[in-house]
């Protein structure tokens, strides 16, 4: 691209956006917000220190480690200023791509006069937990224990880990290796480990093995509470039924957190009328309905089309003194454009504005994906220019959004600018990323460059994408052995 800004070809239709003020916004701390929170390079829409450099490291990596096995070598003779603060900068933009970031955390170590610190190691840690390379996070953990840098936040990370992987087995190992290396076990880390089984839909597991540790520990409101979620995660209503009610016969009231959980679980379930029960008994009895509790009903109603019941509990939100917040507005904006409701839309956007509450990364995506479901990709550009110019951090998911749709309407130039837009603002891209690519390419006639993109992400640690069989005797006819093998391995 010619300049630093991504820029769509002609005007968008939608020219109520151009209403927006420019405000700077963070996400909200709710529960409701679940985006990837990209790398944080950006601090106040100011470049940090170190940029440059990072992006000079970055650009050599990305330019050697596929097709050069001396990647190290090349990186001996750029004069890297090495600092922890690089090599998290760095790992962040290769934490989707595991190969490469541990190849750069193996020379940094290397180098004489630096070592790692913790947050470099745990950075580490948790790329290889999420690409689920576990001997290489185990070794890594060794060499953190022979370095004495071994905290319960390292633990933890493979912890969740391992409980993502539904690995119970070594999760529970962990914590014995928290006992041989003198660490306590103590409540807070065994409601993490069952909070990352509940979020791994294994709500039953946690269950046996709270049994199981419960002569171990002293349980308290967390425990319960984590598992009452684990049994709403897998609509058990029953169970989490006798959770609540444990929590209370073990002495312990159940707090507005545990409320929203059970409140979330029974429409989850469709008990609407339940939920509203719980919720006028919340009102009548306490804890009052914070704005988490409130965001759960509009979430529910707007996801079902009931616009005006949703509307009118926003309404009685703010006549009852809770001040909504930025998730709460981002429901009902998703749920009047999924009905084609572009006026209302703009109208909450105007109120989020005058109320103080500026669209947050969150927002922002919903109004993406809304312009991408309609084939307006020009108008999903022009959002994230807004998006931009609030300097608020773009997500994976935000050009994956905004790539997928211009290869859908069969604008090539366009989702290939995206890409290069991802990654020109430090964004790594994921294994969805990659996918939307190749067979963007792959539709456009380009065989042997979406080959080489295939070739790429499996060089960074990626699992290879399924492909019909005309793409694969394009693939053959190629002579890419190498590649052919991975993708007969899948």
């Amino acid at each position: 691209m010619a300049d630093s800004s991504f820029s769509v070809a002609g005007k968008p239709q939608m020219r109520e956006y151009e209403e927006f003020k420019e405000s700077k916004s963070h996400f909200s701390d709710s529960e409701f917000e679940r985006d990837d929170h990209e790398n944080e390079l950006y601090v106040d829409g100011k470049i940090s220190g170190v940029a440059n450099e990072v992006d000079r490291v970055c650009k050599v990596m990305e330019e050697t480690f596929a097709f050069d096995p001396n990647m190290e070598t090349v990186l001996d003779g750029c004069g890297v200023d090495l600092s922890h603060e690089l090599v998290l900068r760095v790992l962040e933009r290769f934490k989707h791509a595991r190969k490469p970031a541990y190849r750069f955390f193996c020379w940094a170590c290397e180098r004489r006069g630096f070592a790692h610190n913790l947050r470099n190691y745990n950075m580490m840690l948790s790329i290889l937990g999420k690409s689920r390379q576990f001997e290489t996070m185990v070794s890594v953990l060794e060499e953190m224990r022979g370095k004495d840098l071994l905290t319960t936040e390292t633990f933890t990370i493979c912890v969740k880990a391992f409980a993502a992987a539904k690995e119970v087995k070594k999760a529970v190992g962990i914590l014995d290796l928290m006992k041989k290396f003198k660490f306590k076990v103590d409540a807070e880390v065994i409601n993490c480990l069952l909070d990352a089984l509940g979020r791994a839909k294994l709500g039953k597991e946690a269950q046996v093995l709270f049994e199981k540790l419960e002569h171990r520990f002293t349980p308290n409101l967390c425990t319960y509470t984590v598992l009452l979620h684990g049994w709403c995660r897998v609509n058990n209503l029953m169970e989490a039924g006798r959770m609540w009610n444990r929590m209370i016969d073990d002495g312990f009231k159940p707090d507005i957190v545990a409320h929203n959980i059970m409140l979330e679980g029974l429409l989850r379930n469709k008990k609407m009328s339940h939920a509203m029960e719980l919720f006028g008994v919340m009102k009548s009895r306490g804890p009052y309905p914070n704005v988490r509790s409130y965001t759960v009903f509009i979430k529910d109603l707007c996801k079902h089309g009931n616009m005006q019941e949703a509307m009118a509990y926003l309404d009685e939100m703010v006549d009852s003194g809770c001040e909504p917040d930025a998730a709460v507005y981002t429901c009902l904006i998703m749920g009047s454009g999924n009905r084609k409701k572009m006026n209302m839309v703009y109208r909450l956007l105007k109120q989020m504005q005058e109320k103080g509450y500026p669209p947050d990364g969150r927002t922002y995506n919903v109004l993406i994906k809304m312009m991408t479901s309609q084939h307006m990709p020009d108008d999903a550009a022009y959002i994230y220019k807004k998006m931009i110019q609030g300097n608020i951090q773009p997500s994976i998911h935000t050009y994956n959004m905004m790539m997928k749709s211009y290869f859908a309407s069969r604008n090539y130039e366009m989702g290939c600018r995206v890409w290069e837009e991802m990654k020109k603002k430090g964004c790594c891209p994921d294994e969805n990323s990659y996918i939307i690519l190749i067979r963007g390419l792959k539709r456009q006639g380009r065989s042997t460059e979406a080959c080489r993109y295939i070739e790429e992400m499996i060089g960074k640690g990626m699992k290879a994408p399924e492909l019909d069989h005309k793409f694969a005797a394009d693939i053959s006819r190629a002579d890419r052995p190498d590649i052919w093998r991975c993708l007969l391995r899948r």
